[in-house]
């Protein structure tokens, strides 16, 4: 395994991992697979804020899964915030990579100054679940019947955990 900063030459990888979670699965409650125009805006919102795409590498060069994290609302006052999002492609669930990704991810929250990191479940999601609170992340509230797919109404269940940062934070 190599752990990589992803680059651009990884975004069609990413997005067919993206489109796997939303063709089967309630990790993501969007209907129609990303387009490449979806995923190229994506990408320019990662790199204009500064927010990092984390990845792991296989053997082969096949990108294992990646992590990354962005603006939780788009409000001044939430600017240490930041809402994260691990995916691991489906041959390689089950490793632990999930795991990996998102130490590596709350390591580059705190080394850039955010104060808390958000993880929004699906909240049927228990391996997910798990994994959060196994990584020190508390439960701190469910968003009931919120999201319907797949011929259902789905729940959401908010996780938070504080990070070190920032040194000083200030207002404005």
């Amino acid at each position: 395994m190599t752990w990589i900063e992803c680059d651009i030459d990884q975004l069609e990888a990413i997005r067919a991992i993206f489109n796997e979670a939303i063709e089967t699965s309630t990790a993501l409650y969007d209907y129609q697979p990303r387009s490449q125009k979806t995923m190229q805006a994506w990408w320019a919102a990662k790199k204009a804020g500064g927010y990092p795409v984390i990845g792991v590498l296989g053997d082969t060069g096949d990108l294992m899964g990646f992590a990354s994290y962005g603006p939780f609302r788009a409000f001044p006052a939430y600017k240490y915030t930041v809402e994260h999002s691990v995916y691991v492609d489906r041959h390689y669930r089950g490793r632990g990579l999930g795991r990996q990704l998102l130490e590596r991810a709350i390591l580059s929250a705190e080394s850039q100054g955010y104060h808390a990191m958000i993880g929004v479940i699906d909240a049927e999601n228990q391996a997910s679940i798990a994994l959060h609170e196994n990584l020190g992340f508390q439960r701190c509230g469910e968003m009931r019947e919120v999201g319907f797919k797949f011929g259902r109404w789905l729940n959401l269940v908010i996780y938070q955990k504080l990070l070190n940062g920032p040194v000083a934070p200030v207002d404005g």
